[in-house]
């Protein structure tokens, strides 16, 4: 139940102050800094959509307390959907 706590408390960030969540890929927990999360958000929909190009999705590592509350979060890398990740 701890997980689904940390990925509401993430899911709830992102949809009020940066974007709606995509995907959550990623939810570790650091030896004594709390949790990290790898989330993807589809980065300025409406504006690809208005210029018909493909959606671009942005990979962001977010970084919570022992309290499961966010104390930072960063965009890592930003690619096109349709990209196909090379590191797979």
């Amino acid at each position: 139940m701890e997980i689904k706590k940390i990925i509401g408390n993430a899911t709830d960030f992102f949809n009020e102050y940066v974007a709606p969540v995509h995907k959550i890929t990623a939810v570790e927990k650091q030896e004594h800094n709390g949790w990290t999360l790898t989330i993807e958000v589809i980065e300025e929909k409406e504006y690809m959509k208005k210029y018909a190009k493909d959606e671009m999705i942005g990979v962001y590592e977010v970084c919570l307390n022992q309290e499961k509350e966010i104390t930072s979060y960063k965009r890592r890398d930003i690619r096109y959907r349709s990209a196909i990740d090379p590191g797979m």
